[in-house]
């Protein structure tokens, strides 16, 4: 029986205009792409037994081809973003396809059926201007969190690998530039994650990332390293010479989130690389004023810009540029007030541009210094690694097994259970976001029988609560390995004592 159709959504809305609620087109597939079952939106847009490709771009016919082809081997396929062609639209529209691989029980690993699921992420023609506005960015707040949690497990991956390539050329002598390089792709990563957790937390409303004391030279020069492809490798391929002199000044540190001012430097300096097309000198420099506060220059020999264009370049969705959102200055320009600071620009047209930031100083209070202990090790135990994404569990089951550990993997929350029944365990590390069961729920088949078994929670979301009784922690995806090594340290000792 097909799914059936949800009572608030129109099984036509593509063709008379949509309700207040995106439709959903459902159909199941064979592994070859013909339709077994659909819904009637489904039959409405796409014929009943038609490919889906059909009113694809020939672009994405082909996209489309591939993903089913990855579907029919195992592999869900989630939040790919597709153009379709629909009747009595002039403009190809934007649609999210999902496809879920549906395997029957003791009949292997390939699937017998694909679960199709599409939703059209355009906005309804007969709204007001200021409910479209909400309906789309209802419909990004949805994609933003499915990207967020499968980029939150790249980053994972990625850091993961970072700590075991930097144990691996401890062993060697390491160049000093390629631990520079290191530390830079490290920071990325993290900086990465902290920018999901903030989209995460903008789209729920959450709460806003604590400041903490930020040392803005440093700060700068890692927004040169992490910017320098777009000022240095790209404009030499291109044969174009773009100069950095840094006058980067000691000055007072100043409180703010230093993923958010990473994102005002990076900004301001890629809008000066794109300022200079035919080369030019980008200069960086910090100064101290005891009225003025903490400064620090951006600035650019590049095309300049008129008065005109000058007044308006921090109004959100005004842009010059062809492709441009518009908001690039508007965020820098929120993010600069946030920290009670501001920005101003001075420019000339054919001779450059100047941004100049104040900030206000931190008042750090002075600390007389405190002796650090070093924990001593952690005593080898046995963990249980549960996550359906191979990357992320075997790169965590690498370190673990690094510092002495023995791990025992699992790809879902079954195949864990059955370990469970075989072998004993000190400790288990579960994803949340698993098909068919949940880490909640298999933290709940596990109370059942192992009531004082440590669990802990990964997760790439922000939304999910700890549960007193169900869980010990929950650990944000990406992280360190030290932040796994501390949870073993605390909850295998509690559970022992």
């Amino acid at each position: 029986m097909p799914p059936s159709q949800p009572h608030s959504q129109t099984t036509h809305g593509y063709a008379s205009g949509f309700g207040s609620e995106p439709t959903l087109f459902i159909a199941t597939l064979s592994p070859e792409g013909i339709c077994y079952e659909s819904n009637p939106a489904w039959e409405a847009l796409f014929g009943r037994l038609a490919a889906p490709w059909q009113r694809l771009s020939q672009e994405d016919q082909l996209r489309f081809r591939e993903l089913l082809a990855r579907a029919a081997r195992g592999q869900r396929i989630l939040h790919e973003v597709l153009m379709l062609q629909l009747p009595g639209r002039d403009e190809p529209v934007p649609a999210l396809f999902n496809l879920i691989p549906v395997r029957l029980p003791g009949q292997g690993d390939e699937p017998v059926a694909l679960v199709a699921l599409a939703e059209l992420l355009v906005e309804p023609s007969s709204l007001t201007y200021s409910q479209s506005q909400r309906h789309r960015l209802e419909t990004l707040g949805r994609m933003a969190l499915g990207i967020a949690h499968d980029f939150n497990n790249l980053l994972t991956t990625l850091l993961g690998h970072l700590e075991l390539l930097r144990r691996s050329l401890e062993a060697v002598a390491t160049p000093e530039e390629a631990t520079h390089h290191l530390q830079a792709l490290e920071r990325a990563a993290l900086d990465g994650a902290a920018l999901m957790r903030k989209l995460q937390e903008y789209v729920r409303q959450e709460k806003p990332t604590t400041q903490e004391v930020v040392d803005l030279p440093a700060l700068l020069e890692e927004c040169l390293m992490l910017t320098r492809p777009y000022w240095y490798n790209e404009p030499r391929r291109q044969g174009i010479d773009i100069r950095v002199e840094t006058h980067l000044e000691p000055v007072p540190p100043i409180r703010g989130v230093a993923t958010e001012l990473r994102q005002v430097f990076t900004n301001l300096i890629l809008n000066a690389v794109q300022a200079m097309p035919q080369g030019g000198t980008l200069r960086i420099a910090t100064a101290f004023d005891a009225t003025q506060g903490v400064m620090v220059h951006v600035s650019d020999t590049g095309i300049g810009m008129s008065e005109s264009v000058r007044r308006r370049i921090f109004e959100p969705l005004f842009t010059t540029k062809p492709e441009g959102s518009g908001m690039g200055l508007a965020i820098v320009a929120g993010i600069v007030r946030a920290h009670e600071g501001r920005i101003e620009v001075a420019s000339e047209p054919g001779v450059g541009t100047t941004f100049t930031l104040y900030f206000p100083p931190a008042e750090v209070p002075r600390h007389p210094p405190v002796s650090v202990q070093e924990e001593s090790p952690v005593a080898p135990v046995r963990v249980l690694l549960v996550d359906d994404e191979p990357g992320v569990r075997n790169v965590l089951a690498r370190l673990l097994t690094l510092r002495g550990h023995t791990v025992v993997q699992a790809a879902s929350a079954k195949e864990a259970l059955e370990q469970l029944q075989r072998e004993r365990f000190d400790i288990v590390f579960t994803d949340q976001g698993m098909p068919e069961i949940s880490g909640l729920e298999l933290a709940r088949h596990i109370r059942q029988q192992h009531t004082g078994l440590p669990i802990v929670l990964i997760t790439g979301d922000t939304e999910v609560p700890a549960r007193r009784g169900l869980i010990d922690a929950v650990l944000q995806k990406p992280f360190r390995l030290e932040m796994l090594e501390q949870l073993i340290r605390q909850l295998c000792r509690r559970g022992t004592s």
